[in-house]
């Protein structure tokens, strides 16, 4: 019988950002949108700007990089700078989402089934919740407190009064084709904590929610935040939009991203061009999923206590990054091609896209700056009275792997080789000649390779 050999670790390769499309494009054609809009006389943000200018240095050498040296036989690799921006660049919302992901289970989320609760938003709230923090706090408070009202009528019927629940929220920005869709992912775990004799919080598993649970849930969800947006007045349609007096061009790139539209040059106004395929055959909705007043309510996803490595999968896609360069193509000189992750129901497959019309995507799912998009609620919150007997207890430093070279300003911060360990099983510190340790060389901008 023929031995059956493992596969060989992969070997690191440095990313080349400058042979990629999504960098080409900005790199060609940045300075021409952004001279376009200031002459007339209708600049980005200033904080968008600088977005699109940091994309272009992140990954490229000639901006800085460390140099790894090898101690057995001298071989070094480089690793170039980012951008750690947190608007759209691939790597660095890779890097980030592999390092959150791996916080949230090894130091917040307890060992407890976790149910995801993902709340889509009618298209008339999303232009609005894409800039005002305040009603997006407001509306992912009155959502919360519903599901968490229903958690502890659960816990009342199993006869625990008193019951916690805690929260991890993610507020994506975006949908599959660069639209700009503000909805709410959160993981929340599938029971309630109650205190016993002892006063130690006691995990008390939910039932599972039936399909009236979800369907009673959105319309609530949807009867409360219309009262909502009446008593701010935001219904009115001759209320005035401090977005567009203040930004116009933004506020225009904001509903243009919303609609699916083009904003500014030669086919402003119109909708994206599309490719089609033959349509495939119909799908039935999945179970747990209802829909009300354009609010949109998923609670199918749930993963059990034991499975770390599936919830680790799961905070990843909910933390992923609103393109994938792999998804990016040229056609030819003036237009780019997107592939959508999934076919649309009228046989889409492909968005055709200008490099006009991606710095205009790219532009809108830029974050406003102070907002945050992931937040902690009830007994999961940093200030948490019980916080400490429910999250998992902080690892053993002695347990700690050899591969983070640096002391990290955020304790809970993994270092890029570690995550490189962790998500891709590549340990950066060896050597791939001849698998010896790599240390950081004091130079790093040394020329001599």
């Amino acid at each position: 019988m023929l031995a059956v050999r493992a596969p060989a670790p992969a070997e690191y390769r440095r990313r080349t950002p400058e042979r990629e499309p999504l960098y080409q494009a900005l790199a060609g054609h940045l300075e021409t949108f952004l001279a376009q809009h200031r002459a007339q006389e209708q600049p980005l943000p200033r904080h968008i700007e600088q977005e699109l200018r940091a994309y272009l240095e992140c990954g490229i050498l000639a901006y800085g990089f460390v140099r790894l040296r090898c101690t057995a036989c001298g071989g070094s690799r480089l690793i170039a700078f980012s951008c750690k921006r947190r608007g759209f660049c691939p790597s660095c919302l890779g890097r980030r989402m592999a390092d959150i992901a791996a916080h949230l289970v090894d130091h917040v989320l307890p060992h407890a089934p976790v149910r995801q609760w993902v709340l889509s938003l009618p298209y008339e709230l999303r232009y609005r919740l894409a800039w005002d923090r305040a009603l997006l706090g407001a509306v992912l408070a009155v959502f919360l407190r519903l599901v968490a009202g229903w958690y502890r009528a659960q816990a009342r019927r199993q006869g625990h009064p008193a019951g916690r629940t805690g929260a991890v929220t993610f507020v994506q920005r975006f949908g599959s084709s660069l639209n700009l869709n503000p909805h709410l992912h959160v993981l929340m775990p599938d029971g309630v904590w109650v205190s016993g004799p002892d006063t130690v919080p006691t995990f008390v598993a939910a039932h599972p929610p039936t399909e009236g649970d979800i369907q009673h849930l959105v319309e609530r969800t949807a009867q409360r935040l219309v009262r909502l947006l009446q008593r701010r007045g935001l219904l009115d349609q001759d209320r005035t939009d401090p977005l567009a007096q203040d930004q116009p061009l933004l506020a225009a790139l904001t509903a243009a991203a919303v609609q699916g539209t083009v904003a500014t040059g030669p086919r402003a106004g119109q909708r994206l061009r599309r490719r089609l395929a033959d349509p495939a055959d119909g799908q039935r909705t999945a179970p747990l999923c209802y829909a009300a007043r354009g609010f949109s309510l998923h609670a199918a996803t749930r993963v059990p206590a034991h499975d770390r490595t599936r919830l680790e999968h799961l905070c990843r896609y909910v933390l992923r990054p609103p393109l994938a360069a792999a998804r990016l193509r040229w056609l030819d000189p003036d237009t780019l091609s997107l592939t959508l992750k999934t076919p649309w129901a009228d046989g889409t497959t492909h968005l055709l896209l200008s490099p006009h019309e991606l710095l205009e995507k790219l532009a809108a799912l830029v974050p406003p700056p102070r907002q945050h998009l992931i937040r902690y609620h009830g007994v999961l919150a940093p200030h948490a009275a019980d916080r400490g007997q429910i999250v998992p207890a902080p690892a053993d430093p002695a347990a700690t792997p050899s591969a983070a070279p640096t002391e990290l300003a955020r304790p809970w911060r993994q270092s890029w080789a570690c995550l490189l360990a962790r998500v891709f099983r590549q340990d950066l510190t060896l050597c791939p000649a001849c698998g010896g340790p790599m240390r950081l060389i004091a130079a790093p901008t040394d020329p001599d390779p």
